[in-house]
């Protein structure tokens, strides 16, 4: 992860009855790999936690189908696999993840709100002992907390933490995390932007002398392709940051408030990026696993704004999705 990758965050293909629909999740996982990515983030915030529910029973074969489809790409995918609730459930779903040849958890600690740091700690460490640590701080308006500097100084000392997922969404608790992790002097641990609202602004910008080289994103679960190209212009930035660059980050984040529905404090999120590749053929609908989670009012017509307003940034996926997607679907 260190040299820096486009990572998107897998979603769920379902049918209308929102039961997996396997071809179209091999078609989601083809797409992503066909576009360049470097990685693919399995089992994660956009894949749904409700997988892991035992009536649902999803999570261990969204995470094979998208083993198989990573197996045969005939290059190297760095492979990561979302990890949550209490630590007797994380433990086991790292032992997982390491069986099927995942190289590293994304540790979500959102279910351990009420925690202090030394059990926190604690939780990571044990995840730590089966798997390499992908760190993830995920906002408050969608399930995380709020994580201090103190924290994020102690947890970099753990030896088996390799990379941090920065997804507050917030510019003061973005530092502090960078930050901790200048303190412990570790050049070993990469930085990835999780905050879709700011991903040109933290790729292109050096925080106390780092840079973060990647993006571990949901944002990117759609028009991937213009994602990793993207991904590529911002890493070249050494010196000064061109102007068109810096419109197209605010293009990006405009696309992203209606992607994820910021309007409506993310209520939205994986509907929106479900109707884009719904849009573009990959996805049959929009369903999610919960019945009351779908688009928010308005929110369709906001993303065919972004959509008509910035074809530089969606034509060349909707181009290349037409003209691979039956391949994809076989």
């Amino acid at each position: 992860m260190g040299r820096g990758l486009a990572i998107p965050a897998q979603p769920l293909a379902l049918n209308a009855n929102r039961k997996l629909d396997e071809r179209r999740q091999r078609a989601l996982t083809r797409y992503y790999l066909a576009a360049g990515v470097g990685g693919l983030a399995v089992g994660v915030h956009t894949t749904q936690f409700a997988i892991r529910d035992p009536k649902i029973g999803l999570f261990e074969p969204v995470l094979h189908l998208a083993k198989e489809e990573m197996d045969r790409a005939g290059r190297e995918v760095f492979r990561i696999g979302g990890v949550c609730g209490d630590t007797k459930q994380a433990v086991a779903e790292a032992t997982l993840l390491k069986s099927l040849g995942y190289e590293a958890g994304l540790l979500s600690l959102a279910a351990l709100k009420n925690a202090d740091d030394n059990a926190l700690l604690a939780h990571c460490r044990a995840v730590g002992e089966i798997l390499p640590i992908v760190g993830f701080y995920l906002q408050p308006a969608v399930g995380g907390r709020v994580l201090p500097y103190a924290f994020w100084r102690r947890f970099f000392e753990i030896e088996s933490v390799i990379a941090v997922k920065i997804a507050p969404f917030n510019r003061y608790q973005t530092l502090d995390v960078v930050r901790a992790l200048v303190a412990t002097g570790r050049q070993d641990i990469a930085l990835y932007t999780g905050n879709d609202d700011a991903i040109v602004t933290d790729l292109v910008t050096t925080y106390f002398g780092r840079r973060i080289v990647g993006g571990l994103l949901g944002h990117w679960a759609c028009w991937t392709k213009s994602a990793v190209a993207l991904l590529k212009t911002c890493q070249a930035v050494t010196d000064t940051i061109p102007a068109p660059l810096l419109e197209t980050g605010v293009a990006v984040t405009d696309m992203n408030a209606a992607i994820f529905d910021a309007a409506n404090s993310f209520h939205g999120c994986i509907a929106g990026i479900h109707y884009v590749l719904q849009q573009q053929g990959l996805l049959e609908g929009i369903w999610c696993l919960d019945e009351n989670e779908g688009l928010s009012p308005g929110q369709q017509a906001e993303i065919e704004r972004v959509r008509a307003a910035y074809p530089y940034l969606t034509q060349p996926d909707d181009d290349f999705i037409a003209e691979h997607l039956d391949e994809w679907l076989r």
